[in-house]
Parts: structure tokens; C-alpha cells; sequence
């Protein structure tokens, strides 16, 4: 049970409540670390030499004693803040008695715990099942069997601009960044990619803030004039596969209709909605779920990141009529382990306790006006965008042609880590700024103030 001595908010221990640079960046010690990393572990996507050692809140100290102001939450993981102490007590209550018991072959009170508050959550009006995994790929994977094992068909369509991982099965859905796929033909075969309506920029030529039905109409044509038409049957298709907003395509928020609309398509031929809310779910968005915002309840719900607060945790949220029809159709290891469980257990309680999707949506709006600002100061910034506290900046070229400024964008990326703010680039051209649920106006002023800088020294 949370108490008024553990649940206090925004929590910060001295020295780690503000920006402090001491050092030059990176600092002797991470130098070091970084420069062993480059020898011993693969090649993966790092971009910036910050080598973390503790952190606390929305705070995060490297190995050099600098402080910086983390507006990335790990990937809209850390959406409670770096070790909350109710989190970290639960963990360590349940490091005591158990770590490892095989979820998926025997039985334990805490996965149980841990799938009923999940389900709690997950809107719907209908019996739901939960399947845990260790991340949003393999939460992916799961949905993708589920669907096939309950339609009998092996066709999907994804989107334009998606991300739902990097395996080989995820990987056919993914259509984010070329280099994703680069070199990994061929990956699982059956889908097929369709535009999303993205209101900045999209392949029909529509400003779809201006004529938002029309980039819908345009975008569900295709899909029932082309696609179905031409080359994919809609009675193979076993699902769509959809974020309710794209995340690492660049934080594009679809026009309101869309997701039902889309929903009365899929219904209309018996076609499943996978919704992947690995980066929009727990409170990221103002909402506990992004789909929330669009009115939509899919019969199939993907999640991972926050949902244990940075203890490697997935999980798949399925209408129960979807269960499999016998034992053995899938299976792992180390899914809703013990102490994910516990995590995950205490994170929805802490998200609850201290309100933090009300949190979310209060400062997302906050932080939006204060990017707005810098938008009318800056003619780089073409476009801000977000719902809650999932929003980004878009940096073109021009105005007008809306050409993204990719290189600029990483510029300011990295001269906003020199001013002590940690941020993370998205799609073509744009940066995210995703805090923690728990930041507050001051925290958002000192980052907004950090990236301003960044931006003036960048152009």
C-alpha cells in the first residue's frame, strides 16, 4: 500500500533536482566507458556518450558527477521517474522471497496479481487474457500468432511510418526507417503497407489539420479501392496492425476519426485490430492509452516500456474469445517474471495513487504552449504535435515545402545534452520530448529553456 511517507511527489534526493555540468561532455569517466563499449558490446542505435550511474526523479547523474534533466524517460519507460521508492521497495520486497519460478509452467499469485491489474486498465467491455513477454517486439510476435491462430488467415496490413520491433517477424511491420530493414530480406512474409494519415506530411498532398476527413477518406480508399481490389483479398486478412499514434515514425497523431473509421473497415470483413501501445500506454498520452483518445477498443492491445517501470516487461491484451485453442501454441521463458510482476504491480498502484495520467495531461498542455513559443520564435520548428506528455518538434528546412532538417534536428539533439537536457530524435526530422508523468512547470520551464539554447546555437 502506497503512504503519504513513500507516494510524495516530484521526489529528488540533493544534488540530483536540477542541471549541473561539470565537466567537459563526455566527462574523463565516460570517455572511458564508452570507448569499452564500443569494444565489447554489438552495434546497436546509441547516439549520445551519456554513461548513466544513478538517477532519481526526472534526473539522471552520469559517472563524471554531471546532472542532466531527462525529458526521454528511457524510451517512455521511466514514466513514474528514475526509481521510485514505492516501485524499488516493492521490487526489493520481492527480490527477498522469490526472483524466478517459470510463469509459463507453473503457477504464481503474482502474475495473476499483475495480469488482473493490467486487464483493470485496458478499456473494453469484455473478458480479457493477458500474455506476458520481456518487451514490445515480443509482444508483437505473440499478437501476430494470436491473430493468426484465431482467423486461420495469414495476411496483415501495417502502415507507413510504423515501428513494432526489430525481429524478424516484428520487422515485417516495421516501415519507420529503411535502415531497419536494410540487409534483412526476407523477413516474414503476408503483409502489406498502407499510408497513414499524417497530417504534416502525407502522399496525398493534403494538410490534413486543415481537411482532416479528407486525408481519412483518402487513406481508407486506398486500402478498400487498391489494396483490397488489386492484390489482397480482405477474407486473408487476419489483422491491421496500428499504433493509435505513430512513435518512432515521428509522433504522428492521426485525425479523430481515423481509428474508428478504420475499426468499421476492419469489422466490415471480419478483419482483427492490433493496437501497439508499446510507447503510447501508461499514462504517456493524458490517457492510461492512447486509443482511449480515438474511442476504439481493439481486440488486441500490445504494451511494454512503462509497464513495470524499467524491469524488462511486455505483455499482449487479448479479448478472451481470442485465447488459444490448446497448450503449447506459445510459450517462454521468463515472461511476467517475478519481479516484473511486482514492478508492474506497483507502478499501475503509483499511477493511480498519485494521478499521474491527470499528471500527464495538465503538463502536456503546459509543455505544448512552452513549444508553441519556441515555435514562434523559431522558423526551423515546422510543426509541434502531442497528446499528454508524447510530444515533439518538427525541424525543416522551409515552412512552405515542409523539407525536414535532419541534420539540424541532430544538431540540436546534441547540443541540447551539452546544456544538460537528454532528449531523443524521432522520424525524419523531429525530437521528442517525453518527461516523466511526475514533472511539474518549473522541471518543464528548465527544459524548455535548455532547448532553446540548444536551438540558438544549432542554427
Amino acid at each position: 500500500m502506497i503512504t503519504a511517507k513513500n507516494r510524495s511527489r516530484p521526489y529528488a534526493e540533493p544534488g540530483l533536482d536540477k542541471i549541473k555540468i561539470k565537466t567537459e561532455l563526455p566527462g574523463p569517466n565516460a570517455r572511458k566507458i564508452v570507448a569499452e563499449d564500443s569494444k565489447y558490446l554489438v552495434t546497436t542505435t546509441k547516439s549520445l556518450p551519456v554513461v548513466g550511474y544513478r538517477g532519481k526523479g526526472l534526473f539522471v547523474e552520469d559517472v563524471d558527477g554531471n546532472v542532466f534533466l531527462d525529458f526521454s524517460s528511457g524510451i517512455s519507460v521511466t514514466n513514474v521517474g528514475h526509481v521510485h521508492p514505492y516501485v524499488t521497495q516493492k521490487v526489493k520486497e520481492q527480490l527477498d522471497k522469490m526472483w524466478h519460478f517459470a510463469g509459463t509452467d507453473y503457477y504464481y499469485k503474482e502474475q495473476v496479481d499483475a495480469a488482473r491489474a493490467i486487464a483493470g486498465i485496458v478499456p473494453g467491455n469484455f473478458q480479457k487474457k493477458v500474455f506476458f513477454s520481456n518487451s514490445g517486439t515480443e509482444s508483437n510476435e505473440a499478437a501476430i500468432k494470436i491473430a493468426k491462430a484465431h482467423t486461420k488467415r495469414q495476411q496483415f496490413i501495417a502502415f507507413i511510418g510504423g515501428f513494432h520491433g526489430r525481429s524478424n517477424g516484428s520487422l515485417s511491420f516495421t516501415a519507420s526507417k529503411a535502415s531497419h530493414r536494410e540487409g534483412f530480406f526476407p523477413s516474414m512474409p503476408g503483409v502489406v503497407h498502407v499510408p497513414f494519415p499524417n497530417p504534416y506530411r502525407n502522399p496525398f498532398g493534403i494538410d490534413g489539420y486543415e481537411h482532416p476527413d479528407d486525408l481519412v477518406e483518402q487513406t481508407l480508399e486506398f486500402i478498400e479501392k487498391y489494396v483490397f481490389k488489386t492484390y489482397l483479398p480482405p477474407d486473408e486478412v487476419a489483422a491491421f496492425l496500428v499504433e493509435p499514434i505513430q512513435g518512432e515514425g515521428g509522433y504522428i497523431i492521426p485525425p479523430k476519426t481515423f481509428h474508428k473509421k478504420l475499426r468499421k473497415l476492419a469489422d466490415d470483413s471480419d478483419i482483427l485490430v492490433i493496437m501497439d501501445e508499446v510507447q503510447t500506454g501508461f499514462g504517456r498520452t493524458g490517457k492510461f492509452f492512447g486509443s482511449e483518445h480515438f474511442g476504439v477498443n481493439p481486440e488486441i492491445m500490445s504494451l511494454a516500456k512503462a509497464i513495470a517501470s524499467g524491469i524488462p516487461m511486455g505483455a499482449v491484451v487479448v479479448n478472451a474469445r481470442l485465447d488459444f485453442d490448446h497448450p503449447g501454441m506459445h510459450s517462454n521463458t521468463f515472461g511476467g517474471n517475478l519481479i516484473a510482476s511486482a514492478a508492474s504491480i506497483a507502478t499501475i498502484e503509483v499511477m493511480k495513487k498519485e494521478k499521474l495520467v491527470e499528471n500527464s495531461a495538465k503538463m502536456g498542455t503546459y509543455l505544448k504552449k512552452r513549444l508553441l513559443e519556441l515555435q514562434e520564435k523559431y522558423d526551423e520548428i515546422g510543426d509541434v504535435r502531442g497528446l499528454g506528455l508524447m510530444t515533439a518538434i518538427d525541424f525543416v528546412k522551409d515552412q512552405r515545402t515542409k523539407e525536414p532538417a535532419s541534420k539540424l534536428r541532430d544538431e540540436v539533439e546534441h547540443k541540447s545534452y551539452e546544456n544538460g537536457l537528454l532528449l531523443l530524435s524521432t522520424g525524419q526530422s523531429a525530437i521528442r520530448i517525453i518527461p516523466a508523468l511526475i514533472v511539474n512547470e518549473r522541471q518543464i520551464d528548465m527544459g524548455v529553456e535548455a532547448l532553446d539554447n540548444a536551438i540558438k546555437q544549432s542554427i
